[in-house]
């Protein structure tokens, strides 16, 4: 079971909205996903709960039993640091942060991608790591901020999404936006092309 482990330390930034959107695009490519909610809020759960059968299947990882799954999608909590990082890294075969464009997103993100550079896993390169832009409007400071802060990594930038309904809606109904008609989500699935070749590579 190959496992990503959504994670940043700032609360908002945006893992929620990429972990159950991961999870269903990999549902509907057909593969076996299994999610594990380990946010105080629970949101990823409770998206779990509102999904209805006639979508493709995502187990939670409590739910496993008598489930062989290929993925396992982490949706890690705000404030992870110490042990239970380190524990979460050595789940991970990848890593997917996401930042969103605020002063404090940016900082809080370049710090914890600084941690991330001195956990033994990830110096071994037993697991890959990947940057996606999050809450993207284009054309003001902050995007531009948000920018001019990717541009300083030496780390792939999966996507760029951004600010959309979109997401919000399709989450009421417990859905993805892989799980919507095409037309519906046309533009946004563009901004996932390139986050999804990442992700089906071993």
């Amino acid at each position: 079971m190959k496992t990503i482990l959504i994670a940043n330390p700032k609360g908002g930034s945006g893992k929620t909205t990429l972990s159950v959107n991961i999870a269903g695009y990999l549902a509907n490519r057909g593969q076996r996903v299994a999610m594990l909610d380990l946010d105080r809020q629970q949101s990823s759960a409770l998206w779990l709960a509102t999904r209805t059968d006639d979508l493709p299947r995502i187990h939670t990882l409590d739910s496993k039993k008598g489930h062989a799954n290929d993925w396992l999608v982490i949706d890690s909590p705000a404030g992870l640091h110490g042990k239970n990082l380190a524990h979460a890294l050595k789940l991970a075969h990848k890593i997917i942060v996401p930042v969103a464009p605020s002063l404090f997103d940016l900082q809080a993100s370049r710090d914890f991608l600084k941690t991330l550079a001195e956990e033994k896993s990830v110096r071994k390169s037993k697991c890959s790591i990947g940057i996606v832009g999050m809450r993207m409007e284009m054309r003001t400071k902050a995007a531009w901020a948000l920018e001019h802060f990717l541009a300083t990594l030496d780390l792939p930038i999966l996507a760029c999404l951004r600010e959309t309904q979109v997401y919000v809606n399709a989450a009421f109904e417990g859905k993805s936006l892989f799980d919507l008609p095409h037309h519906l989500a046309e533009r946004e699935l563009e901004q996932w092309a390139f986050l999804q070749d990442w992700l089906e590579k071993d």
